[in-house]
């Protein structure tokens, strides 16, 4: 029916795939508008929604319509491009538009807050003045929590960093504190100059070009591949682009896809320009993300550094997107919304009509197709900048030479030769723990996961098995529980090489770098500082080193347990372990001494690794690209998953029969597979399953998706099953 009052059609944060019909409130002064948070009656509760759109006619009758609460935003929370990107990424990835929104928010404004710039901050009451002219009795907190106000106010937000949260209860509790909201203070502005080409190294001629051929492109939209081998000075590019942009009195959105190389970068910028740099990041304090946001939102952070999700942070005068080490599986998010914020980053480019740079010195196979077919234009940066030029690459092949717990004598001796010449050394294994497997010689017990298809990892220095897939942990046993016979650990993790790496060379400091070592705030920074600094000489660690850090230093990488990928189920194993590879040896010589690179297998000889060293990734892109075109897979195709889990095997497939027989009869050449086992099929007590769904176009894989997904939500499986749909998959196990 059609009301006399526009509808508002609101999404809520559930997984439900609807909009919810309201009548404006009551007391309403101003229009509504998409994008505004709402506060809405729902069943006996109140919720936060936001608007979606505004329509003439609900198809509720008027009696069963209600009305919202109250209408929290003065004005959008997103600029318009912003939300249109959302409500986009939301059918193009099939997930409820409410989930995607509150998603893109901050915890404050999910929960309702306020997104005006004010923050709580905490100050002496009359009565905690009054109390304190008589010095009282106080616990130490207590007193360093009043140091640290004094005659003014204290951000809630410095209270909690500096660890005295409870102290601040403590004594609110007791009157002597009161809180007050004031206006949040701007983001300081860097040293850095202002202006493009006032400072800064001087480009070199290829960058200087891949410079010029971006800029001439701001204020429209074009898409750019940055190809750069490692220390070629990408970053230089970005930053040089990134002037220009401030200069014309726009920002810049920078995506990065690690955390740890988030405050690196932030410092970085932070030095060079003169405009606020915020970061953002799932680490970082809800206080301190919020104050982030509504930085970049209100526009008085123009510089936006941050990782997947900042791809959705509003930004008023967007004039430039940066995609840092474009190729890396971490942009695409695993669980809940399935998103590419890569691919969205384009996508937001183009909506906004500005330049996207896509940088790597690895790039995806996807984005060179992308190049080739001249949707994006390629850029090279083929030299390094510094003298030393590009590490020299040599294979150690494991059996001739026998190594000890990971180390090969080979490699030993030129850890030996380097730290000898005051270098620093890099060893790479990416496989955490001490051992990956707990093993009985006398009747060949290995120590399992009990709820997933998965053996414990040894943990030697807590004495401790735990599952590196559930979390699931125990006691470690020392007796085989079958035998009696004395377990063995077999393999080789991160510490387990560390151990032997302090045995053989106690006058190096060794910092290791790991989730086992890496656990708090600020750790991953001491670690790197430590390298930069000089005081390790020998720094050990998993992939969380592949991603663009620069250590000057480091004359020698030596890559352990290399083959691990070569033999990879998923269609872009080979893909990864090249990327993994050629960006770990980017780490040597990359200061003006020259770098070498080792490579430990028992495959040398694989073509892989062969078509590495002889022709660097480019030439093995230019065949893994050959092969994925003969064989149909993407980029040459387009794939989804419909993934299932349950607590019963025989639930899980039999729902994704049912919905492979719900599947529409017009295919226009889509594939739909299985239903298959994942690669790993029980995890956490879960059996995993999927339906493989192949397109030669995504518009076909689209319109298939729209009309099957109605479908499959309307069969009714066990209330102890879930489903999922994931486009364009990363990961196909």
């Amino acid at each position: 029916m059609r009301p006399d009052h526009p509808i508002l059609q609101v999404v809520l944060d559930t997984p439900l795939r609807r909009r919810f019909d309201y009548l404006p409130p009551a007391d309403a002064t101003a229009a509504a508008a998409p994008g505004q948070r709402v506060r809405v009656p729902l069943g006996k509760r109140r919720a936060v929604g936001v608007i979606a759109a505004i329509a003439e006619q609900s198809e509720l009758p008027a009696s069963r319509l209600k009305r919202a609460l109250e209408i929290i935003d003065a004005e959008p929370l997103w600029d318009p491009v912003t939300f249109a990107l959302l409500g986009w990424a939301a059918d193009y990835y099939h997930h409820p538009l409410g989930e995607v929104l509150f998603a893109a928010i901050p915890v404050a404004l999910r929960e309702g807050g306020s997104a005006k710039r004010s923050q709580l901050a905490w100050r002496l009451s009359e009565r905690g003045l009054a109390a304190l002219a008589k010095p009282p009795r106080l616990g130490l907190r207590q007193r360093q929590l009043l140091d640290l106000i004094g005659d003014a106010s204290v951000a809630n937000e410095a209270i909690a960093e500096a660890g005295l949260g409870a102290a601040a209860k403590a004594l609110a509790a007791r009157g002597w504190l009161e809180s007050l909201e004031r206006p949040e203070p701007a983001p300081a502005s860097g040293p850095g100059h202002a202006g493009p080409g006032c400072a800064g190294p001087v480009l070199t001629a290829d960058q200087s070009a891949a410079c010029g051929a971006i800029a001439a492109a701001l204020g429209r939209y074009g898409a750019f591949l940055l190809h750069g081998v490692t220390g070629s000075g990408k970053t230089e590019v970005y930053m040089q682009l990134i002037e220009r942009v401030l200069a014309a009195g726009q920002g810049a959105l920078v995506l990065v896809p690690e955390i740890a190389l988030t405050p690196q970068l932030v410092a970085r910028f932070q030095e060079r320009l003169t405009a606020p740099v915020v970061a953002l990041h799932s680490s970082m304090a809800d206080g301190a993300r919020f104050a982030a946001w509504r930085a970049a939102a209100t526009g008085a952070a123009p510089v936006v550094i941050g990782t997947r999700s900042a791809v959705f942070t509003p930004m008023p005068a967007l004039g430039l997107v940066v995609v840092d080490e474009e190729h890396d599986p971490s942009y695409k998010q695993q669980d809940g919304f399935r998103y590419s914020a890569r691919d969205l980053a384009v996508a937001r480019a183009r909506r906004a009509g500005v330049p996207a740079v896509l940088g790597s010195a690895t790039p995806s196979l996807e984005s060179l197709a992308n190049a080739a077919a001249g949707r994006y234009t390629k850029l090279s940066l083929p030299e390094r900048t510094g003298r030393a030029g590009k590490p020299r690459v040599g294979v150690i092949d494991l059996r001739l030479h026998a190594a000890r717990d990971g180390l090969s004598q080979p490699a030993l001796a030129a850890i030996e030769r380097h730290l000898a010449a005051a270098g620093q050394v890099l060893v790479f294994l990416n496989r955490r723990g001490y051992a990956p497997t707990l093993f009985c010689p006398g009747c060949a017990w290995i120590a399992p996961c009990t709820a997933c298809d998965a053996r414990l990892t040894v943990h030697l220095r807590q004495a401790r098995l735990t599952c590196h897939h559930c979390g699931a942990e125990q006691a470690m046993p020392y007796g085989c529980p079958r035998c009696g016979t004395e377990l063995r650990p077999v393999g080789e993790g991160t510490e387990r090489v560390e151990a032997t790496l302090a045995q053989l060379f106690p006058a190096a400091p060794l910092v290791r770098v790991d989730r086992d070592v890496i656990r708090r705030r600020g750790d991953i920074e001491k670690a790197l500082n430590s390298v930069v600094d000089g005081r390790a000489r020998i720094l050990l660690g998993t992939q969380m080193l592949t991603k663009g850090h620069d250590f000057p230093d480091v004359t020698l990488v030596v890559v352990l347990a290399a083959d691990q990928g070569l033999f990879g189920a998923d269609f872009r194993a080979s893909e990864r372990l090249a990327q993994q590879i050629v960006q770990v040896a980017g780490r040597a010589g990359r200061g003006d001494r020259p770098g070498e690179v080792l490579i430990q297998s028992c495959y040398p000889q694989h073509p892989l690794l062969q078509c590495l060293i002889t022709e660097g990734y480019e030439g093995f892109a230019v065949r893994a690209l050959e092969e994925r075109s003969a064989t149909g897979w993407p980029p040459y195709s387009h794939l989804a998953l419909l993934r299932a889990d349950g607590t019963s095997r025989a639930e899980v497939h039999e729902f994704l029969r049912e919905a492979k027989a719900a599947a529409p009869a017009e295919r226009n050449g889509l594939r739909l597979l299985g239903p298959a086992p994942a690669s790993m099929e029980r995890r956490a007590g879960r059996y995993r399953a999927q339906l493989l769904l192949e397109a030669p176009a995504r518009a076909t894989l689209q319109r298939f998706l729209s009309e099957w997904l109605v479908r499959v939500g309307e069969l009714r499986p066990s209330r102890h099953l879930r489903w999922s749909v994931d486009v364009d998959p990363t990961e196909v196990d």
